[in-house]
């Protein structure tokens, strides 16, 4: 199935977007093959006070960039989505600016891996919030209600938020729609990402505002999408481990043959997703570097 992305977003770092009547949107000077454009954060609230979603990177010209985009508001609540290091460093200074609580699912400092930072983001390791969530909790400011949806997969600790108000939701890296998520184990975990996304799909919400990437207009739809690109993907490995095809690098050879050099890591950790994915459910068996069905 061929997933239609949108990769139209072009607007300059640093000057804040607004979406809706409660919603602005400032990007951060990061892009990349990640993280596309960069970071979006989400300044959401009506009134004097408003949250402030995935603050982004520590840089100080967009920490700069964000207190003037804020201007004289008060910064009420400050939710990190995931504690990649391009959504949660920002938070302490914008902490320590303005006072505001930090929310996130994360409660412990994490261990480092030998995948941080290779096929995705690293994780902002210091990072601890003042509040840790829990699926379906609420979070209310000044003009906006947030309820809580716990969306593992991308990584352990992934939040989103739902807006009451305009029946919005931050999907942070759940759900793009410039292109698909990085679902790299150990902390990505594919049958999670799956289950989220089916989650989702049942949801009513008009609208997603992804933290990188543009808003996407018909969520429901393309969360249903992903779903089947994520089963014909798994379809595809089955078929070519029970073919002889072992190894992560044949079957990324096999299934991404123009993809390029910059993503091959990326592509091989999907793969790896499905795989452990397969071993779990005992479709598969693994023999040193390479999987065959069973016997």
């Amino acid at each position: 199935m061929a997933l239609h992305f949108d990769r139209s977003l072009d607007v300059p770092a640093g000057v804040p977007v607004r979406l809706s009547p409660l919603v602005e949107r400032l990007l951060a000077p990061n892009p990349g093959p990640f993280t596309f454009r960069g970071t979006g954060v989400y300044i959401v609230g009506g009134g004097d006070s408003v949250a402030v979603i995935d603050p982004g990177p520590a840089i100080p010209a967009h920490l700069e960039a964000l207190k003037r985009a804020l201007g004289g508001r008060k910064v009420s609540h400050i939710l990190i989505t995931h504690t990649h290091n391009d959504h949660s460093p920002a938070a302490a200074p914008l902490k320590a600016w303005s006072g505001a609580k930090t929310y996130s699912a994360h409660e412990h400092p994490l261990t480092l891996t030998a995948e941080e930072g290779v096929v995705d983001e690293a994780h902002d390791r210091a990072f601890v919030p003042d509040a840790a969530l829990r699926d379906g909790n609420i979070i209310a400011g000044d003009g906006f209600i947030f309820q809580c949806v716990a969306t593992p997969g991308h990584t352990g600790d992934h939040m989103c938020y739902a807006l009451h108000q305009e029946q919005a939701l931050f999907s942070g890296d759940h759900v793009m729609g410039w292109s698909t998520s990085v679902v790299a184990p150990p902390d990505g975990d594919m049958a999670q990402y799956i289950a989220s996304l089916e989650k989702l799909a049942a949801r009513d919400d008009r609208i997603f505002y992804p933290t990188h990437g543009s808003p996407i207009t018909a969520p429901q739809d393309f969360v249903r999408e992903l779903v089947i690109h994520r089963r014909q993907r798994a379809a595809q490995i089955a078929s070519a481990v029970a073919r002889g095809t072992g190894s992560i690098g044949a079957l990324v050879e096999k299934l991404y043959p123009d993809i390029s050099p910059a993503l091959r890591a990326a592509a091989g950790a999907q793969i790896k997703a499905h795989l452990d994915q397969m071993l779990k459910e005992g479709a598969i068996v693994r023999d040193g570097l390479s999987y065959r069905p069973l016997p």
